[in-house]
């Protein structure tokens, strides 16, 4: 199990806590459809994946965990963040703009 590089390890963690978060994101606040769940999924591991390292460095300097963790739960634990804020993000931004929420198809 472990012929896996470490790279390839830390991608494996970082699409994990992408989808984790972003699965997370959906269960909070219940999309009004099928079309917002889906952008609300995409958004969150899109964003997950580009942000995770950066937002796992973060908090784990913040927390004074950082040599507590390794690598892999450091990019899980951002990842999973950045992709759960993700959307609360662009919910904001939406209000703020004050745009109102596509109605569902039918």
């Amino acid at each position: 199990m472990n012929d896996l590089p470490e790279s390839a390890w830390l991608w494996v963690a970082k699409a994990g806590g992408a989808v984790a978060g972003s699965a997370i994101s959906l269960a909070y606040v219940l999309p009004n459809g099928r079309r917002e769940a889906a952008i609300r999924f995409a958004v969150g591991v899109a964003c997950g994946l580009v942000f995770g390292g950066a937002a796992g460095l973060k908090l784990a300097t913040e927390l004074g965990i950082g040599a507590a963790l390794g690598p892999g739960e450091r990019m899980l634990m951002g990842s999973a963040a950045a992709s759960l804020c993700a959307w609360w993000a662009l919910g904001l931004l939406q209000r703020a703009l004050g745009r109102k929420p596509v109605p569902p198809a039918e």
